[in-house]
């Protein structure tokens, strides 16, 4: 069954095994169309962005691509001028196998950082990714692009008769700012260039750049789009509600999937002088790690949220602060609200997510982030990660 990246018409994926994971499983993913089509993709602003990301940006320049191939297990990051040269030689050796120019391929890679790639594997992975290219690949690729991943990360919708499809990896590392965060959406639809990439960056920006596991971005982070063409042109704002509807279902299995999370949250800001400020403050809050301490609890600890919201850096006004936890007051003009129900308070903050405002009654400005908490086996799973 078509799944994920592999939904619309004109496109194939695959995903194998070629060894470069310890543990044996999928690692080498590739999703193509049928021939080079109008594309855009984003990437980490890391400065310490991974070789992949400079191919691939590199690559997207044109505003076309035909494939795009991931690789799991290794990150090919902090690898200087090797780690430069085996990003173009995947790029050209997928290239060869698909029949189309070197260019037209974006390539990305996830794992451990600083490792080199074992080409000796990576080579003949990409061969044999290439020819397993099907239909119904949507499955296996998405499973193949995982690493710490609990499970595969695929959403597709329907819209005027076209199709949306995508893929994402990601459970730890992820803060996107455009973190071990990759994804790849499809569409059927007739677009140009300039259509895809604005579709995609407000897609990304409400989605994407929304949600954090732990403050933690990645050095190679890629949301790539691209377009067959083959259900003809749909409207634009239709189109755009439907790849931003995708990308926010996989946003959201991201936050979910976060490493040894419980529970997450949907943390709301209103009242900030701008978009910008509330957003400061969200992240401030979202990325506490005492609030998330408290979030995997499910202790309704405002307390903690309004210290979080002062070191913020923002300009508010703590006289005016209000705070909520599932539509519960608990603070309002800063100081403590009396709560008729405990109970109540007490189930709202163990919901397995667990609604949070903050107003800061200080102008028009509003942002919407999702969190996740923070979790021992968070703690465990990252001290271990090389080991």
């Amino acid at each position: 069954m078509a799944v994920g990246a592999a939904y619309p018409r004109g496109f194939a994926a695959a995903g194998v095994t070629a060894g470069i994971k310890a543990s044996g499983r999928p690692d080498i993913a590739v999703v193509a169309a049928e021939r080079t089509v109008p594309a855009a993709a984003v990437f980490t602003r890391s400065r310490t962005a991974a070789p992949p990301v400079a191919v691939s940006r590199r690559a997207i320049a044109d505003g076309r691509a035909r494939a795009v191939l991931v690789q799991s297990g290794n990150a090919n990051a902090a690898t200087g001028e090797r780690g430069l040269r085996d990003a173009e030689r995947m790029v050209a050796l997928a290239a060869q196998a698909l029949g189309c120019d070197a260019a037209d391929v974006l390539v990305a890679s996830t794992g451990v950082i600083g490792v080199p790639l074992p080409m000796d594997r990576v080579e003949p992975g990409i061969a044999a990714a290439v020819g397993a290219l099907a239909p119904d690949g949507g499955a296996d690729a998405a499973a193949a692009i995982m690493t710490t991943d609990n499970a595969p990360k695929t959403a597709q919708r329907d819209v005027a008769g076209a199709r949306v499809g995508g893929m994402a990896k990601g459970a730890g590392m992820i803060r996107p700012d455009l973190g071990t965060m990759i994804a790849v959406v499809t569409t059927d639809a007739e677009l140009d260039a300039a259509q895809a990439d604005r579709i995609l960056r407000a897609a990304v920006d409400r989605s994407f750049n929304r949600i954090t596991v732990d403050g933690c971005a990645s050095t190679s982070d890629m949301v790539a789009l691209l377009a067959s063409g083959e259900a003809g042109v749909v409207d634009e704002t239709a189109l755009a509600d439907a790849v931003g509807s995708v990308c926010e279902d996989l946003a959201l299995q991201i936050v979910r999937d976060g490493e040894g999370a419980r529970r997450i949250a949907r943390w709301a800001v209103t009242g900030a002088a701008d978009d910008a400020e509330a957003r400061t403050v969200a992240y401030a809050a979202a990325e506490a790690q005492l609030v998330r301490c408290a979030l995997h609890g499910g202790d309704p600890n405002w307390g903690r949220i309004i210290a979080a919201i002062g070191a913020s850096g923002a300009a508010i006004d703590p006289d005016r602060i209000a705070i909520a936890i599932g539509g519960i007051p608990l603070c309002a003009d800063g100081v403590a609200v009396p709560v008729a129900d405990p109970a109540a308070l007490d189930r709202a903050a163990a919901q397995d997510t667990v609604e949070i405002t903050i107003g800061l009654g200080g102008g028009p400005g509003e942002a919407l982030v999702w969190g996740a908490d923070l979790s021992q086996a968070y703690v465990e799973l990252n001290a271990e990660y090389t080991t």
